[in-house]
């Protein structure tokens, strides 16, 4: 995000085999949590069909509610975390979720700001729509 909350953007790869697919986009008023989670979210709805999947983050956000079962206790307690108060970004939440029961999924952390040529990559596409969002709406690129 251009400031958290603020204008944001997200983008991901596909990587089936030689096959690359890039995407992107962006939103007005979002956080950083919710760009990721999009990343993800809209990666598996390109699927056309069921599939194995690895998901490959830098979003501990993200991962950890997979890896450490948080997002089923959420979802088992109403979308409430331990502490009773809500979940933030449920709508997202709901919908990944969703896609998991449809795809078989394994989520993997990777360090942000690294070496990881993906990752380097899905930041300049998140960053290049930001930019875009910019651009098609006339605002200034300090905004």
């Amino acid at each position: 995000c251009s400031g958290n909350p603020g204008l944001g953007g997200y983008g991901g790869i596909l990587i089936y085999g030689e096959h690359k697919r890039e995407y992107s986009g962006s939103e007005k008023e979002t956080t950083n949590n919710r760009m990721e989670v999009l990343a993800v979210i809209e990666g598996l709805k390109k699927l056309k069909y069921p599939c194995v999947v690895d998901i490959y983050s830098d979003s501990a956000y993200t991962v950890n509610a997979f890896i450490n079962g948080w997002i089923y206790a959420w979802k088992k307690s109403g979308w409430k975390k331990a502490d009773n108060k809500p979940v933030s970004n449920v709508d997202l939440w709901e919908e990944l979720y969703a896609l998991t029961k449809v795809h078989e999924v394994t989520f993997h952390k990777v360090a942000g700001h690294a070496d990881n040529e993906f990752n380097n990559r899905c930041d300049e596409l998140a960053t290049s729509a930001i930019k875009d969002y910019r651009r098609m709406n006339g605002q200034e690129e300090s905004e």
